[in-house]
């Protein structure tokens, strides 16, 4: 099982851009992740085709189930 964390932004275009991080740290701590994404913006840390990230749209952690079927 494989676990990231995506973090959701809109640009100056108005499209999102999302940016995953693997294996985060459990439990989440919802403040630091919004300190964090608050963190990115103000230091203009990324940019995208769209522009700078002007908003936070979400937060979310993904896990990915792989089961390999056995071929004969």
């Amino acid at each position: 099982m494989a676990k990231k964390l995506e973090l959701k932004f809109e640009n100056q275009d108005g499209k999102v851009v999302t940016y995953t991080l693997d294996n985060p740290v459990e439990p989440v701590d919802a403040v630091a992740v919004q300190a964090a994404m608050d963190g990115i913006i103000t230091q203009n840390a990324f940019t995208s085709s769209g522009g700078d990230l002007v908003a936070k749209k979400s937060a979310r952690i993904v896990e990915r189930n792989v089961l390999d079927i056995e071929l004969v």
